[in-house]
């Protein structure tokens, strides 16, 4: 410090700030929700400060300064974070005849409420599905009667957690369902949990549909920067503190399925959270980690990679392929994995 200018000083000065709260946002996928929601909100700005301390790290090393190491230390000890947020992958993946082609899909209500001037959104959400042929499909936010999604399918449960709910949750399969249930959390809304058993031949497969507590994010910058900080931290921890109940509520229904499992949908949070940690635990692959490549952006908030939506599929089975289709029909993006079972 004694030989850097005064202006040197005080950027190494911020330098220590991002690299101290990246250091800390460690820690988030061991500390519960309910004990520190303010803390969990963190979990949000991750790839803010990875990409921060990465600049940090190039500016002091493109002028020789031996304050590289400080970011340097940081990102090498959460090298797993830096790789939950962004992939490298060389392979292209061809294709096989007998794997499973699942796709999850926070539709947006099809664009009832007119978010954008874009015309027919159902009809064209439809095509990009129909086009895509999932064999299951889980979609969130879904507004019955308003799409003809459920004509490409033989076999649907959609779920409206009240009776006045104005969307819910869906899945649908070109193979038969022989069991479906909801796990219906408690809270006031229309996040919930649902799933199914799906039979291909000779085997059955649990595949959950979840949509966690909304936090009610905007996906312009620009929306956000007109709310007062304070509430939209508050309203973020208090949501994080309700998705811990949710997750612990689709954890105990993950542990009784008699049947290899999937999870996919809108867990309304990052990889980085406690949530997410809690689910994938030893018993899921992340498919984005396994196979995906780039930022796997699935939220549509401007000038930002978040990674929001998930196909976490049971390790008993191999994961081929996984993208994200940045079509701007939702304010999501669908992702589409490929397995074999």
């Amino acid at each position: 410090m004694k030989k850097l200018g005064v202006l040197d000083k005080v950027i190494f000065i911020l330098n220590l700030i991002a690299a101290f709260a990246l250091l800390l946002s460690f820690l988030l996928p061991y500390v519960p929700p309910r004990s520190f929601p303010l803390l969990s909100v963190l979990s949000l700005a991750v790839p803010i400060l990875i990409l921060t301390n990465i600049i940090f790290l190039i500016f002091w090393a493109i002028r020789f300064k031996r304050q590289f190491l400080l970011s340097l230390f940081v990102l090498i000890l959460g090298y797993k974070y830096v790789f939950a947020w962004v992939q490298f992958s060389e392979e292209n993946y061809a294709g096989s005849a007998s794997e499973l082609v699942l796709m999850s899909y926070n539709v947006r209500m099809f664009n009832s409420y007119k978010w954008t001037e874009q015309k027919n959104i159902p009809e064209k959400i439809s095509e990009f599905i129909k086009e895509k042929a999932p064999d299951i499909l889980t979609t969130q936010e879904h507004a019955i009667n308003v799409s003809n999604v459920k004509e490409l399918f033989p076999y649907q449960y959609i779920v409206l957690k009240e009776k006045a709910s104005e969307f819910g949750s869906g899945i649908f399969s070109k193979f038969p369902m022989i069991n479906k249930g909801s796990v219906d959390f408690p809270e006031d809304g229309n996040n919930n949990a649902i799933y199914v058993d799906v039979v291909k031949s000779e085997d059955t497969l649990r595949v959950f549909n979840v949509h966690f507590q909304s936090l009610n994010i905007q996906p312009a910058i620009s929306d956000l920067q007109k709310e007062d900080s304070k509430k939209l931290i508050g309203r973020i921890g208090y949501g994080f503190s309700l998705q811990q109940n949710q997750a612990e509520m689709l954890i105990a229904a993950i542990e009784s399925s008699p049947y290899r499992t999937i999870v996919m949908g809108d867990f309304n949070n990052t990889a980085f959270s406690y949530i997410y940690q809690k689910i994938k635990a030893d018993k899921f692959n992340d498919a984005f980690l396994e196979v995906g490549s780039g930022f796997g952006k699935s939220f549509d908030l401007n000038y930002f990679p978040l990674r929001i939506d998930f196909a976490l599929i049971d390790k008993a089975l191999k994961i081929n392929s996984f993208e994200v289709f940045p079509v701007e029909y939702s304010d999501h993006f669908p992702i589409v994995t490929k397995i074999e079972l």
